[in-house]
């Protein structure tokens, strides 16, 4: 029995979008998937921390979630910020119950639970060099579900899941930052970052918070264990 995590799988069996055009690193991507995720077990919970699936509707993206629930366990969706088809949590356990998936579950502006610890999150902020401005709206909706997910958790301790990094060499999110501090987070999770910008990740404890990047890749497309 083992909470597990791994982000950004980019999963893409309806549509051709495979992540082997990025080099070697993502070669047979989808068989080394398989390949882990069959070690599983039913007591197992695995979170997956963003960008799942290029499908940009849940109808596109059935495939890529059929491939997930044919493995053993429990398996928590974060949003990333390719997951188009994402929906409401209403209308995705609905999906779920129509196609006979049973063991996918949103992780949004909610919190889970494995054993003594609570398992919250949300995708994140990141302030890229692409984007024209610093959208305040976006950042602070983030901020509201992430506390949500926070105060969920009551007295038991956290392990929290991001999409976005809140801390990279040169960048943090202050506000993200504040959070898991005040809710004295015991370890925070997150994707996004792959191929040469992996090298400025920021992973180890900080502030009483172990940060550790769990981007597809990053792992050699082999879920961390988180806690067992």
């Amino acid at each position: 029995m083992a909470l597990y995590a791994i982000g950004d799988l980019h999963l893409s069996l309806s549509v051709n979008k495979s992540m082997e055009v990025f080099g070697e690193a993502w070669r047979g991507y989808v068989e080394r998937i398989e390949r882990a995720l069959s070690e599983l077990t039913e007591e197992d919970t695995l979170v997956l921390a963003g960008d799942t699936s290029w499908g940009i509707d849940l109808s596109e993206a059935e495939a890529d979630f059929r491939f997930l629930d044919r493995f053993p366990g429990r398996k928590l969706l974060l949003k990333g910020n390719h997951d188009y088809w994402w929906c409401t949590a209403a209308k995705f356990r609905a999906f779920c119950q129509e196609k006979g998936l049973t063991t996918l579950e949103l992780l949004h502006n909610s919190c889970a639970f494995y054993g003594e610890y609570a398992v919250c999150g949300t995708r994140g902020w990141f302030y890229e060099e692409d984007q024209k401005a610093h959208d305040a709206k976006v950042l602070n909706r983030e901020i509201m579900r992430l506390e949500t997910s926070l105060k969920a958790a009551g007295e038991k301790p956290i392990l929290c899941f991001l999409h976005y990094p809140p801390v990279y060499q040169g960048y943090e999110c202050p506000e993200i930052l504040r959070l898991l501090r005040e809710y004295r987070v015991v370890s925070c999770c997150y994707g996004h970052l792959h191929g040469p910008t992996i090298r400025r990740a920021v992973e180890g404890e900080r502030n009483g918070t172990f940060f550790s990047l769990i981007s597809a890749d990053h792992l050699g497309f082999i879920p961390k264990i988180i806690c067992e």
